[in-house]
């Protein structure tokens, strides 16, 4: 997030970083700015004022305000409303707030956006209480769309009815012509149903995947839970959605986002997700300013596009590379330094090695990219911190910001240690609420105390 700090470094700010609604949670990394736009700007500059409003600042000198100036898309005054009314002329657009709150647009720091789009026009799961609404909704949602449709999304949670694990058996006989493949709200594991494995040429006797796991039932049967790099066996089949399918997931998941009052995505994705933004970009369609990062193990990729056209400009922006040391929690793929508390021998999985997280975070480094890493573990995380530790000690001092995506299950010794090296714990509030109703069942009430440490 380097490059996007220094353009709010001004004393004005973009029309796009303010927003009406403030449901929704997301980091605020740059709203603090917003009280420093107090320069003087000419009436006939005044594009839009938006007065009678509660306008919070986030100074906490001056925390309250009641009007905003907008010349073009920059903010250029904060203050009382007739303050901002006696700048405005006949030409300048006044929306009266009459009393509602206004504030700096959010900044989410960790969307998957295109397949947040995506999911949108899919089955909905995430709220489906009971397996028999699970396979309800499935069935209900198979009759709408054409026979060979691939029926993805979903975003499914099994702790919502206890903890037990779907089943390709319980959706078998509602889709019989629909692979299925749809996947747990964290990404980390997914379900196919038989049409599904049966597109994919997955034979029953699929065996070990590294840095993933292929679920069996007690008779060694596939269940049709495929967890992490497993999913690779069933991603290979589903056809890629169409451009203009993808255009629309990027304007669903921006009016989502806007209606909801963010404004600004660092988005974990790929190339092709880049190639998406920047189409809409040249069409003048970008809604949402966009920070791209792409996986770390094409670091000389972004390197050499980096050098021959620039990190772009205020609304799409690359030189990020997103990692993963491990899984997820609720999948139990989460590196852990101990066994689970529900699963005594199991500790989780890496999802890369040591060796190429290493090698892949150096390089990129030395490249002035901007490295992000997924670890949710406790040992993936003290794995990932001692690699930024090394690589900053081996390349020398900069200002390289190094991110740890979600940082949710800390060991105690390692909590100091994100102050001591400078690396951010890019956590989202939302997994308290989520993996946080169930994950002292899973790590026992010990390892719970450092758990979503967000001011420790």
């Amino acid at each position: 997030m380097r490059e996007r700090i220094k353009l709010y470094n001004k004393s004005s700010f973009t029309t796009a970083e303010l927003a009406k609604r403030t449901a929704g949670v997301a980091l605020l990394a740059t709203v603090f700015l917003m009280a420093a736009a107090k320069r003087k700007s000419p009436s006939s500059d005044i594009s839009l004022a938006i007065v009678n409003g509660v306008v919070w600042t986030a100074d906490s000198t001056n925390p309250w305000a009641e009007a905003v100036a907008i010349s073009g898309d920059r903010v250029v005054a904060v203050g009382s409303t007739s303050e901002i009314r006696d700048r405005v002329s006949p030409q300048t657009r006044v929306i009266d707030a009459k009393g509602e709150m206004v504030a700096p647009g959010f900044i989410d720091s960790h969307v998957h956006f295109l397949a947040g789009g995506l999911n949108l026009a899919s089955v909905q799961l995430r709220d489906a209480r009971t397996p028999a609404d699970f396979i309800a909704r499935i069935k209900e949602f198979a009759a709408t769309v054409p026979a060979g449709t691939w029926i993805t999304g979903g975003d499914w949670d099994h702790q919502n009815w206890g903890g037990e694990l779907p089943k390709r058996s319980w959706i078998d006989s509602v889709t019989p012509n629909n692979p299925v493949w749809i996947n747990r709200l964290d990404g980390h594991m997914a379900l196919a149903n038989t049409a599904a494995l049966r597109a994919a040429d997955v034979p029953m006797s699929a065996g070990y995947v590294a840095g993933g796991t292929i679920t069996r039932d007690g008779s060694g049967q596939l269940t049709g839970i495929f967890k992490d790099n497993a999913q690779a066996l069933i991603d290979k089949a589903v056809p890629d959605p169409a451009p203009e399918m993808l255009d629309r997931a990027l304007d669903a998941a921006m009016t989502y986002a806007n209606e909801r009052g963010v404004t600004s995505v660092d988005h974990m994705g790929t190339w092709a997700d880049l190639g998406v933004f920047e189409r809409a970009h040249r069409a003048g369609a970008l809604r949402t300013r966009i920070y791209a990062s792409v996986p770390l193990s094409t670091w000389a990729q972004l390197r050499d596009t980096v050098a021959a056209r620039g990190r772009g400009d205020s609304w799409l922006r690359i030189g990020g590379l997103k990692g993963f040391v491990d899984g997820s929690l609720g999948s139990h793929t989460a590196a852990m330094m101990q066994p689970f508390t529900d699963a005594s021998s199991d500790t989780g999985l890496l999802v890369n090695t040591p060796e190429d997280l290493y090698s892949w975070t150096s390089n990129a480094d030395k490249s002035g990219l901007h490295v992000i890493v997924h670890a949710i573990g406790d040992r993936a995380i003290d794995l990932q911190l001692n690699i930024f530790e090394r690589v900053a000690r081996e390349n020398g001092a900069r200002d390289r910001r190094f991110r740890i995506e979600h940082a949710q299950h800390i060991a105690p010794a390692d909590v100091s240690r994100f102050g001591q090296l400078g690396v951010i714990p890019s956590m989202q509030p939302y997994h308290a609420i989520d993996d946080g109703r169930w994950a002292e069942k899973v790590i026992g009430h010990e390892r719970a105390k450092t758990t979503y440490a967000f001011r420790s």
